[in-house]
């Protein structure tokens, strides 16, 4: 081969290299602007359709990635690479990782069911997970608790998800539940009137439902009576609690016995025989 003709195959081998680089790079630039389009196109549809910020976040950032990655596959292969071998090794990449961080991954899928289906929202009361605490955040592999007193308790979201969750703020309303034991020599219509007298004296119990006040057992030691008035969700404690002190002074003011635990015993005098 002559050398005219070797620098002339140099020549368009150089044109067509230069020609596929410009070419890659202007499908991965274009192809970016087009993403950042469609990325911010599905963030607002997303926050029309009021969709949890977290879960508008990490969708967005999800979608995002794997369109960058095809945009990338796309700018490689302008420039001869084979682009199959490179999937191929980026599938078992993935692969591995995934076995390597089973625990996460289940986390991250039930932090997403949480985020979509939102059993608990940040500020319910619940009890889940082994713990119970008010909701501070609701992340995608974790779920933040803070307890009465005051402690922090992050739960990954797989336990949350693995068991029962009880929510305590979900409705408006709550009923208090007490039992209140009186002797069984007291007059059971006076402990009724009294019962109902002191529900009906807090302004926090609801008219409706209407309180329930109704005698429950005939226990071994004393008469049992419930006491089942409803509040507002916010007001259980304070209600459940001053009752429970109400009843205490009513009763000792009004000489309705509250019983120790007791028990009859009968003895027999047997006589020796001659």
């Amino acid at each position: 081969m002559e050398t005219d003709e070797i620098l002339g195959v140099i020549q368009e081998s150089g044109t067509d290299l230069a020609l596929n680089i410009i070419a890659a790079i202007a499908i991965f630039f274009i192809g970016r602007w087009v993403i950042g389009i469609i990325h911010r196109l599905l963030l607002k549809g997303l926050e029309r359709a009021k969709v949890e910020p977290i879960l508008i976040k990490f969708l967005g950032n999800i979608v995002y990635t794997i369109l960058l990655i095809f945009v990338v596959l796309a700018a490689v292969g302008q420039l001869g690479v084979q682009t199959t071998s490179l999937i191929a090794l980026l599938g078992a990449a993935g692969l591995a990782v995934g076995l390597a961080l089973q625990g996460s991954l289940a986390n991250f899928a039930a932090g997403v069911l949480l985020i979509i289906f939102r059993p608990y929202r940040v500020g319910d009361y619940i009890e889940g997970g082994g713990t119970a605490g008010t909701v501070d955040e609701v992340q995608i592999f974790t779920t933040i608790l803070n307890t009465p007193d005051n402690r922090r308790v992050v739960v990954p979201n797989g336990q949350m998800m693995g068991g029962t969750i009880t929510n305590y703020s979900s409705h408006p309303t709550r009923r208090v539940d007490l039992v209140a034991s009186v002797s069984y020599d007291d007059d059971s219509d006076k402990v009724r009137a009294v019962l109902q007298d002191i529900v009906s004296s807090d302004e926090r119990v609801l008219p409706e439902p209407a309180p329930n006040i109704r005698m429950v057992a005939h226990a071994d030691s004393s008469v049992d009576w419930i006491v089942r008035p409803w509040v507002k969700t916010e007001d259980y404690w304070g209600v459940y609690w001053d009752l429970t002190e109400k009843i205490k002074r009513r009763f000792d003011e009004e000489g309705i016995t509250i019983p120790y635990p007791q028990r009859d015993v009968h003895l027999y005098h047997h006589e020796k025989e001659a």
